[in-house]
């Protein structure tokens, strides 16, 4: 059905025009007629027409300033102009308008069934495009709530967020490189500053998390987690590196307008606590702040400042750089960490160059801080007196510079000792792995069993297996069977037939097709041109 507004002085053009459309059109169309410029403003806020025919001269209002009245309300009614006045600034400013034809009187029966047929069809392909645009929308607002759970899980266990943190950026139009943690806990009542029945909210939140989604981002433009326990993360990217104290009121005045508009829309009681603002890349940090302020918080919500003892450094210490050095120096990016290991140095030397003995020991904790943990990992040897000479090395230094040096070199060996320990866990993985397939190539055997007997994810066995032989886990099972295959056919007492069978091939004629792939010649041209 089309909805079509006919406009025009004149009873008879109204009336021809009406008749015309109807009896070509029928049931396809509801018509409306107006006389003046006025009625048509009004009519067409409640008629919503598709397409209107509009006289340029009216009564009252003209043409091209109802048209403009009427886009103000409605953006999609097709004009088509009718005029006996063939005036060049009425064509002009009907275009600014977005006219789909300007037609001068006398109009032929032609003309306008063309020219409606014209407009039906731009109507039809602006509603399928709305349509598909819905569509669109509805998929997003599924799909949405993947990326964003997926972004908060790799933020906050740090687990392949340098792989993927620009597409997850891209994806979820994250532009600020700040951000900070809300974390909202639900429940059925607080007792002693704890919420109660916190499986019972568990178990409902999966209920609730689209309208909790929908009330989170109408305060904050943010990411929503996933529901986590009786406990939903929210990530607020933030333009610059720390909230003003203003900014911060700001946070918690939301917060709590969030909480009061939760509870008055879902059956539950809600608590908040905020972290600080932090590089996204270490706001696992404030994940964590956020966490301490719901516990040590006395509110329905808490801000980690607010929190009493909340351990502050004196001065403008670089805690961030601290713990990006620990990260990447761990992670083993040996380009990154001696960029943060330099930018630190730098910091100490700039703000404290008169105390050399104190930068001393801070270089020595930080060094030591990540050798502790890189022994966890297999990294580094560990015991009482293996550091007996890093304090006389480190007095022995001439100056800041050697200093620094001392610093990235043990640095380098931190990560050198990661990386030697990975390498030697893949080599020592794959090296397994092709043992077995050296051994048992002549049976059914598929990635999962190999993957089963060196005892790691199917997935992540592929991975690394290509990454360390250069050859996925098939091309190098079907290598080591060509291999065996063309040793089997240098020895005549074997068939055809028998050497695909000890070769781990079922198929004689899936085999034959294999064997020529890698050698050009079937299994019985292989072996004549042996003899």
């Amino acid at each position: 059905m089309y909805r079509i507004l006919l406009a025009d002085d004149e009873g008879i053009m109204l009336e021809s025009l009406k008749k015309i459309i109807e009896t070509n059109y029928g049931r396809e169309c509801e018509i409306a007629c107006a006389k003046t410029g006025r009625a048509v403003v009004e009519l067409a806020e409640s008629f919503r027409p598709d397409i209107a025919f509009m006289d340029i001269q009216m009564p009252g209002l003209s043409g091209v300033q109802a048209m403009r009245e009427i886009r103000k309300f409605n953006k999609s009614t097709i004009f088509i102009v009718i005029t006996a006045y063939d005036r060049f600034h009425y064509a002009q400013e009907s275009i600014s308008l977005g006219v789909l034809e300007f037609l001068t009187k006398p109009v032929s029966k032609k003309t306008i069934l063309e020219v409606c047929q014209k407009a039906m069809q731009q109507v039809d392909e602006n509603r399928q495009k709305r349509s598909d645009d819905l569509q669109i929308r509805e998929k997003l607002e599924t799909v949405v709530p993947l990326i964003e759970s997926g972004y908060m899980y790799s933020l906050l266990l740090q687990t392949d967020y340098n792989d993927y943190e620009d597409k997850y950026k891209e994806l979820l139009g994250v532009t600020y490189d700040y951000g900070y943690v809300i974390a909202v806990e639900f429940g059925d009542s607080v007792e002693n500053g704890v919420l109660t029945n916190a499986i019972g909210a568990s178990v409902r939140a999966n209920r609730f998390y689209q309208e909790f989604r929908e009330t989170a981002k109408g305060f904050f433009a943010c990411v929503v987690g996933p529901v986590m326990g009786n406990r939903i993360m929210l990530l607020v990217p933030f333009e610059r590196e720390a909230a003003t104290y203003e900014e911060r009121v700001s946070i918690v005045t939301s917060a709590r307008n969030m909480v009061h508009r939760l509870e008055q829309r879902i059956d539950c009681r809600f608590r908040a606590g905020i972290g600080k603002v932090k590089p996204i890349e270490d706001v696992r940090a404030s994940y964590v702040e956020a966490l301490q302020a719901l516990r040590e918080g006395d509110s329905h919500v808490a801000h980690i400042y607010d929190i009493p003892l909340v351990k502050e450094y004196d001065g403008e210490y670089p805690l961030d750089l601290e713990n990006r050095y620990i990260q990447r120096t761990i992670e083993g990016d040996e380009a990154a960490a001696r960029s943060v290991a330099n930018a630190f140095f730098d910091w100490m030397v700039q703000n404290y160059g008169e105390y050399r003995a104190d930068i001393e020991i801070k270089v020595l904790e930080l060094v030591i801080r990540v050798e502790y943990q890189a022994f966890f990992k297999g990294g580094v040897k560990y015991g009482f007196r293996y550091r007996e000479n890093y304090i006389r090395e480190l007095q022995e230094c001439p100056g800041y510079e050697e200093i620094r040096h001392w610093f990235l070199h043990k640095t380098g060996e931190v990560i050198s000792g990661i990386l030697t320990t990975k390498d030697r866990e893949s080599e020592s993985v794959v090296s397994k792995a092709k043992t077995y397939i050296e051994e048992n190539y002549q049976k059914d055997i598929s990635l999962d069993d190999v993957s089963r007997y060196v005892d790691i994810s199917p997935y992540y066995f592929s991975k690394l297996f290509k990454q360390e032989a250069g050859r996925n886990f098939i091309e190098y099972l079907t290598g080591v069977r060509m291999n065996a295959a063309r040793k089997l056919l240098l020895d005549p007492g074997y068939s055809i037939k028998e050497v695909c069978a000890l070769s781990g091939y079922s198929d004689p004629n899936y085999f034959s097709r294999i064997f020529k792939k890698y050698e050009g010649l079937t299994p019985s041209e292989y072996r004549e041109r042996l003899r």
